[in-house]
């Protein structure tokens, strides 16, 4: 298979890099050091129809592939993690309103979620269900022609700032058939948000909890059939992993040349760093783990533009080898920069820290373990 990329292609990732380069590198370290969401400048990607990546055209999407996306969220990676994870975050849940829900609310919201007129949120883990995403209790009850919701979200990217927030309800039964999708904005009486987490990385995004206290939502802005919203969400999260994947190739492969340019400068012993053959080992290993990172994820992500009945097990598979293999890389080039790895004066850390939790969002990495085990032994 030939993932050579096409002159669209490539022009596609030049945008990604240029954006990258002037819009989100040049800031990064203090988005990070001030915990500052930079919302003006998320919303100069829908510019570049990045807010719509896989959303239909009539909506004002861009309706490119996954592979398209993955090759973006490597590009803007390069310049801040977070930034690029959370445009991920509102293009899955911008997708699952093109997908899945009907044109009257394709219309309604999608036209201002394209061009991020309105930022949007994914809502499914919860203070009691993380893993076991299906055992979830938010509660949806019918009355009339609303749903009224009671229930709490954890660890929402987005919580308190987002517009509009995708949200995985219980409608009916115990367990994944009993779980619907609701889309509800900010604002709407009952819907409140609890503290900014303080957290290790991914500081350039709010991370709080989102509280529904009888909230009141239309029929109307149902996604779907009642009892679809569980397959729905994990349908997204086949294309979420492949994105979060494409976040630490991008986060990797810019630790790697950074420490690769230091290794050429820095001197020991009367020697460049670069002229000792433990290095060059170490970096030749680097690179070829982003290289077998690289095409798992592009496989996968063709894989998922093709129907094909594989393409959950093979975005399993990427998840888990690219993101073990970008904290690795990123944490052994901030080895190769010795104690000036370890200061916020250098991006390294900040790299460190922000791949981390790629091992454990959008399903942790043993989760991914199970989904590849099961979709084995059922084949």
């Amino acid at each position: 298979m030939d993932f050579t990329l096409n002159d669209d292609q490539r022009a596609i990732q030049e945008a990604a890099r240029a954006f990258a380069e002037a819009e989100l590198a040049p800031h990064s370290a203090r988005w990070d050091e001030e915990k500052h969401f930079p919302v003006d400048v998320i919303k100069k990607a829908a510019e570049l129809g990045f807010a719509g990546i896989y959303v239909r055209e009539d909506v004002g999407g861009s309706a490119l592939k996954r592979l398209d996306a993955a090759i973006i969220f490597e590009e803007l990676s390069r310049g801040d993690v977070s930034t690029a994870a959370f445009i991920s975050i509102h293009n899955m849940a911008s997708w699952m309103i093109d997908r899945f829900g009907s044109d009257a609310l394709r219309q309604a919201y999608l036209p201002r979620l394209t061009s991020m007129e309105l930022i949007a949120s994914y809502c499914l883990t919860e203070p009691g269900s993380g893993s076991d995403a299906a055992s979830l209790r938010t509660s949806a009850r019918l009355e009339g022609d609303h749903y009224v919701v009671n229930g709490s979200k954890a660890f929402i990217s987005g919580a308190g700032v987002s517009d509009v927030y995708v949200v995985m309800v219980r409608t009916g039964e115990f367990g994944p058939k009993g779980v619907s999708t609701l889309v509800v904005e900010k604002g709407w009486e009952g819907l409140s948000f609890g503290a900014n987490e303080r957290k290790m990385g991914w500081n350039s995004q709010p991370t709080a909890q989102v509280n529904f206290d009888n909230v009141r939502v239309p029929v109307k802005n149902r996604v779907g059939a009642e009892g679809d919203g569980f397959r729905f969400a994990m349908m997204g999260l086949d294309g979420g992993r492949l994105n979060i994947a494409a976040c630490s190739l991008g986060g990797a492969g810019f630790a790697l040349d950074t420490a690769k340019a230091y290794i050429g400068e820095r001197k020991q012993f009367g020697r460049a760093l670069k002229e000792f053959q433990a290095l060059q080992f170490k970096i030749a290993d680097m690179a070829t783990e982003l290289e077998a990172a690289r095409l798992m994820v592009r496989n996968a992500a063709d894989a998922l533009d093709k129907g094909s009945p594989h393409a959950t097990q093979l975005c399993a598979m990427a998840k888990r080898f690219a993101t073990d293999a970008g904290f690795e890389v990123a944490n052994q080039a901030l080895q190769l920069h010795g104690g000036y790895g370890y200061l916020k004066d250098y991006p390294l850390e900040r790299v460190v820290r922000d791949l981390r939790v790629h091992q454990i969002l959008e399903g942790t990495n043993e989760i991914m373990r199970v989904i590849t085990a099961r979709e084995m032994l059922r084949q």
